[in-house]
């Protein structure tokens, strides 16, 4: 089986469309600490996707509530 080489690139339009579609977590922890002393945390936790996309996936994990 050869792998063959995509000669065609991708432009940002549909770059940014592919990642609003299937969505992009990016979860980030840093901590500074000098001789067993924790001087700085920092925690981040940043979620892109499109509205209909996150739904979709908060609902099936049970992060939405549902309307009465």
């Amino acid at each position: 089986m050869a792998i063959e080489k995509s000669t065609s690139s991708s432009s940002l339009a549909e770059v940014i469309d592919r990642i609003l579609d299937k969505g992009i977590v990016i979860d980030a922890f840093a901590r500074v600490s000098l001789v067993g002393i924790e001087l700085v945390s920092v925690e981040a936790r940043v979620v892109i996707a499109s509205v209909e996309t996150y739904l979709k996936y908060a609902e099936a994990i049970g992060l939405t509530a549902t309307a009465a």
